[in-house]
């Protein structure tokens, strides 16, 4: 049932500085570092605007691609595949659900695909 007064469901810790069930919050009523995470944030969103562009454009070249080659360009998945984990972690900065830095701060992602087996 939710409280009426503070609109907060039972178990939720309201002012008492506990961690949540992922442990990114500070105890002891220790607040992070707020204005320099702001400004990273709005780094890494201004960043996150152009790599999802990247990726739509990525799109249209591997669709051309396709057209003319008539099959995928693995580079060009590749590359695709390691833009997209790249636009995640900026994301997941920006709205806390990881507190580690992405590239430039970070290293850049890498995807990892699986070796397929030879036809």
């Amino acid at each position: 049932m939710i409280d009426t007064t503070t609109g907060m469901g039972p178990g939720t810790n309201v002012g008492t500085g506990a961690d949540d069930s992922t442990g990114t919050h500070p105890k002891n009523g220790q607040s992070p570092a707020t204005l320099p995470r702001l400004l990273y944030s709005l780094l890494f969103a201004v960043i996150a605007w152009f790599a999802f562009w990247v990726v739509l454009i990525l799109a249209v070249v591997q669709l051309l691609a396709v057209l003319l080659n008539h099959r995928v360009s693995e580079e060009l998945r590749r590359t695709s595949l390691n833009v997209i984990q790249y636009l995640w972690e900026l994301l997941a900065y920006v709205s806390f659900v990881r507190d580690e830095q992405p590239f430039p701060v970070g290293p850049f992602p890498s995807y990892a695909a699986p070796q397929s087996a030879p036809e």
